[in-house]
């Protein structure tokens, strides 16, 4: 994160439990155990993708007064912890649909540049006296990491359960990056 200057303790405590959250994520993504289906390597990198997301938002719950954005956090812990479930509940059928390896190393070599630039723009994310401003510029990356996994997925196949859940996931990230944006925009006066 980008810390040019003096922050409140709020800030500062926010910031914190951000920055392990974000660690966290990091290293079970970059460490996730992966086999020969794509299906199944996409679960295993999503889920503590989602987690984050959960539990970023609960740190903001526990500061902001910003209902607009409190509802938005509150849609994204819901969303996301329903699709965790599904993903839980595919996984076993998903490790039966095998993918060549020219497909394999295609999309792994994608998802990391993916997960890369992610993970960048999530820490070094401007930060500022605002804990609301905070969560929209960290969250946006997140879920355009999101987005660009999806999609990337798509273009292979993989287990047909899998498709609704990835459906899912870019309308709801789509409409949810749109919200922030605009939140973000009455924020910040740009």
């Amino acid at each position: 994160m980008n810390r040019s200057c003096n922050f409140s303790n709020v800030t500062n405590d926010y910031l914190a439990a951000y920055d392990s959250i974000l660690c966290d994520m990091t290293d079970q993504m970059t460490h996730a155990e992966l086999s020969d289906s794509i299906s199944h390597n996409f679960i295993t990198q999503m889920i503590p993708h989602h987690q984050a997301a959960i539990e970023m938002s609960r740190n903001l719950l526990r500061y902001t007064t910003n209902i607009p954005l409190q509802n938005l956090a509150l849609q994204i812990v819901t969303e996301q912890t329903h699709s965790i479930a599904d993903m839980q509940k595919i996984l076993c059928k998903c490790d039966a649909i095998h993918n060549c390896r020219q497909d394999l190393c295609c999309y792994q070599t994608r998802i990391k540049r993916i997960m890369n630039h992610m993970f960048c723009e999530m820490k070094h994310a401007c930060a500022c006296n605002c804990v609301d401003i905070n969560f929209i510029r960290e969250m946006l990356p997140h879920h355009c990491g999101a987005i660009a996994m999806s999609e990337n997925t798509l273009r292979y196949c993989i287990c047909p359960e899998l498709v609704p859940i990835l459906d899912s996931i870019l309308t709801s990230q789509r409409q949810e990056i749109w919200k922030m944006q605009c939140m973000l925009r009455c924020m910040t006066g740009c």
